[in-house]
């Protein structure tokens, strides 16, 4: 029986080639680019689930409400955190910091940049990873000593047999040598963690860190926990805003007392959850969000759905040609049962056949998407993550859901009804209501993937092209600004010498910049300070940004309290005397109205007080006013900043070129920088550059969307390809006789054109208001975004109605032209 059911299946298909290829090939479309969203959801959703008792391991994240500032969610963490919280909660095993900083090295004879991360000894009792050379336990046994990865080994040495080898590091007063302890495996790639080498930072050395840097607000390092088998990391985590309460110890700011506490929030987020998690401030590798990855599930979903319309609609379209045999064998005796399991063989065979090429086209494709988007996106068979059983499940689901309705609906048929007058064979079978209602769900589809693929592009390119409040194009900044400390004043005549540099600025806090160093400042009429970030800059740094003065004068040497002052007795404070006389600063707009001027001009000659350091609040004298600029990304809010000048502290040079060839320039300045720091890398960028790669996953995922909208369209086409192919023959009796009445070819045409293009028509009017609410959400994460205008909805829409005219009118066309008297003698 079943070698019947595959032998008629086969002859079914071969003698209708045209269906066949076209339900095969749009299935295969289909399922190759449902797999392909589904390898990449599943790499995205995968991260640090291959840790051993990755459910017991927690990142301490912080999450700052700070007045007047957005609020921010960082994966870094208050330093007393190692201090304290194993005792306010016994359900924790175990508690480790991790503080990421890069290491300067040669590797063959060339001097890079090396990521790093200083760790405290109970790292490796938390994250047990695999040592190839040495152990965990004999890994870190001081701070000269260092673990490497098996990559990093490889790269410095040639191999990993390295232990008891020498690694040098270069800092800025000499060399620091480590010896080599250990090597460990690469990190899979999806890891939150990113590092090359890994050392020992003692706790005991913090001791001699200031206290302004030991305290609840230090948010320069990584804490971890883990807990005891059974623990319930919701009842810590509903336990912790008052357990910050009791051991974060209050503040007097201007005889006021407050804690942070009330600012701060702490949260325990297990590792599988940080590379998808709110918090991506301080984040060791790029994350994603989930919110991008359920759309991509929904797009993979919804292709699939469009796959199987196609195969519903060309099977119950056709079912006029099956009608026949299905009389046939009923009245031989076949159950419709035996007919619903034939026919949904048929089914499963065509999917069969559209998986093979599929499993041929993801084999092809995924290494390519996964270079392209960053990702290793591994395409197994067998193994933990292996694809076979859920291709397998997959294939059957879509054979049963794609096949079930044609096989109860051509198991149905009456045999007296169909042999009588062979009525069947004259029409289409199926309900055209039905039919029309797929159609329109499948270029619903395409409409709204069409409308969101437009407005996601549309904002990419307006958030890199939007103006930032600074000359972005001929700006280059450089970091190691603390290298040239000494050298700086030298340093900066040589580069204004390179063809092209008109200006050389300082500052920390550059081109898309991550840092944050937020203060409390307080004007004279407010009743209470507001949190404002503080930057350091030199002179040169608003000419050389291009930013725009609105009142007063900027910064400059001529004027002394201009400059905030050091001691030079060691101490690493504000000079006394700033306290009394107090030091001027320059704010921006955002500034200016939250300290409650509401015009740049009215802020001028005004008297704040800024907690610089986290000392007391300095009186501090704005000068000058400058326009709002856009440092971060779109999706944050503009903030308020104070800048002072004191050049010490900063951490990025930047150079301003006009009239000249950029890489020249560029060139020029690596010859400078290597005559005054031969040893060092020299680490420059385009601002550009910079922010191009703020968007480049944005990008990368706007140009997957559009990939994957162009597979739904062209399964879409490929579904009223076939319905309008057949349903144009199977009518053409009815356009011989509307010939032979006085029809022209132009009103045929029209006709059946408009048949086809009614359920695009509707599909607009489903599609258009889902894909407004969509992106809707989406631009609401974006600080600046375009505004959602009709252009893309009716863009789309006609775009979906000249792919359904163009594909229906070559058919339609092809009918109306031929002889009436072949067509009446058609049947």
């Amino acid at each position: 029986m079943w070698r019947n059911y595959l032998t008629v299946g086969i002859r079914a298909l071969g003698k209708n080639r045209t269906y066949a290829f076209i339900n095969i090939f749009g299935l295969a479309i289909g399922l190759a680019a449902c797999l392909l969203i589904l390898l990449y959801v599943r790499y995205e959703t995968s991260y640090d689930e291959w840790l051993p008792d990755s459910e017991r391991v927690y990142q301490v994240q912080a999450t700052w409400h700070e007045p007047g500032q957005p609020v921010t969610h960082n994966q870094h963490s208050p330093l007393p955190v190692r201090e304290t919280i194993a005792a306010g909660f016994p359900e924790i095993e175990a508690v480790t910091v991790a503080l990421p900083g890069r290491m300067q090295t040669l590797r063959q004879g060339q001097p890079v940049f090396v990521d790093e991360l200083y760790v405290d000894p109970a790292f490796f009792d938390i994250f047990q990873l695999e040592f190839l050379r040495g152990s965990a336990r004999t890994a870190l046994p001081n701070v000269n000593s260092l673990v490497l990865t098996e990559r990093e080994a490889l790269q410095q040495f040639g191999t990993i047999d390295v232990l008891g080898r020498t690694v040098t590091e270069r800092i800025s007063t000499g060399t620091y040598d480590y010896k080599v302890t250990g090597v460990i495996r690469d990190l899979p790639a999806n890891s939150h963690l990113e590092l090359a080498t890994i050392a020992r930072h003692d706790p005991a050395s913090w001791d001699s860190v200031p206290a302004a840097f030991k305290s609840w607000g230090s948010m320069n390092q990584l804490h971890y926990v883990k807990l005891r088998e059974g623990a319930d990391v919701e009842r810590i985590n509903a336990a912790l805003p008052a357990w910050e309460k009791r051991v974060i110890p209050p503040e007097t700011l201007e005889g006021r007392t407050a804690t942070r506490a009330d600012i701060m929030d702490l949260k325990l987020v297990n590792v599988a959850d940080v590379h998808l998690g709110e918090a991506q401030l301080g984040a060791l590798a790029p994350g994603n969000d989930r919110r991008t990855v359920a759309t991509f599930a929904i797009v993979a979903l919804l292709i699939l759905v469009m796959a199987c319309i196609n195969f519903i609609n060309l099977s119950t379209a056709r079912s006029g040609q099956r009608a026949r045999e299905v009389a046939l064998r009923k009245v031989l005796g076949a159950s419709r049962r035996q007919l619903v399991i034939q026919f949904l063989g048929e089914s499963l065979l065509i999917v069969a056949v559209a998986m093979m090429v599929a499993l041929a086209l993801v084999e092809l494709t995924a290494p390519r998407l996964g270079a392209f988007l960053d990702a290793d996106l591994r395409f197994d068979y067998f193994g933990a993550g292996g694809f076979l059983l859920p291709v397998l499940l997959l294939a059957i689901l879509v054979g049963a859901l794609g096949g079930l309705y044609p096989a109860l609906y051509l198991s149905r048929f009456q045999p007296a009804a169909v042999l009588k007058a062979n009525a069947s064979s004259a029409r289409a079978q199926g309900s055209p209501a039905l039919r029309n209602a797929l159609v329109v769900a499948q270029f619903a589809i395409s409409i709204g993937l069409i409308v969101c693929t437009a407005v996601i592009y549309s904002q990419t390119r307006f958030v890199e092209t939007i103006d930032p409040g600074y000359e972005r194009e001929g700006l280059i900044q450089m970091e190691g600004a603390g290298r040239l400390a000494a050298s700086y004043d030298a340093f900066k005549r040589e580069a204004l010498r390179v063809p092209g540099v008109a200006s050389v600025g300082l500052t920390n806090l550059g081109v898309a910049a991550t840092n944050k160093s937020i203060i409390a400042a307080r004007a004279p009429e407010q009743s209470a300070p507001v949190d404002i970030g503080f930057y350091r800059i030199d002179p040169d740094f608003f000419p050389t940004m291009g930013m725009r003065l609105l009142a007063g004068r900027l910064l400059d040497e001529r004027h002394a309290n201009d400059q905030v002052l050091r001691s030079t007795t060691g101490a690493t404070g504000i000079d006394p005397v700033l306290l009394t006389r107090g030091v001027n600063v320059v704010v921006n707009r955002r500034a200016a109205l939250q300290l409650g001027y509401s015009r740049p001009e009215l802020a001028i000659g005004r008297t704040v007080k800024v907690g610089m350091d986290g000392e007391d609040l300095i009186p501090s004298t704005i000068v000058g006013v400058v326009e709002d600029t856009r440092i971060r990304t779109a999706r944050d809010e503009i903030e308020p900043l104070i800048f002072g000048y004191d050049r010490t502290r900063t951490s990025d040079v930047l150079f301003r070129y006009r009239g000249a060839v950029p890489a020249q320039v560029m060139a020029g300045l690596r010859r400078v920088w290597l005559r005054f720091q031969p040893d060092f890398p020299f680490q420059a960028d385009f601002a550009e550059d910079l922010i191009a790669r703020l968007y480049e996953r944005e990008r990368a995922r706007a140009a997957m969307f559009l990939g994957f909208s162009i597979f739904a369209i062209v399964i879409a086409c490929l579904g009223l390809f076939g319905l309008a192919a057949f349903t144009t023959e199977r009518r053409t009796k009815e356009i011989g006789i509307r010939k032979v009445l006085g029809a022209r070819i132009r009103d045929i045409v029209r006709l059946l054109t408009w048949q086809f293009s009614k359920p695009v028509v509707i599909a607009n009017l489903v599609a258009w208001p889902l894909a407004w609410w969509a992106m809707r959400d989406w631009l609401n994460g974006f600080d600046v975004r375009i505004a959602l205008t009709p252009g893309p909805f009716l863009l789309a829409g006609l775009i979906a109605l000249a792919i359904a005219v163009g594909t229906v009118a070559g058919h339609a066309l092809r009918v109306a032209r031929l002889n009436p008297i072949h067509a009446l003698r058609y049947e």
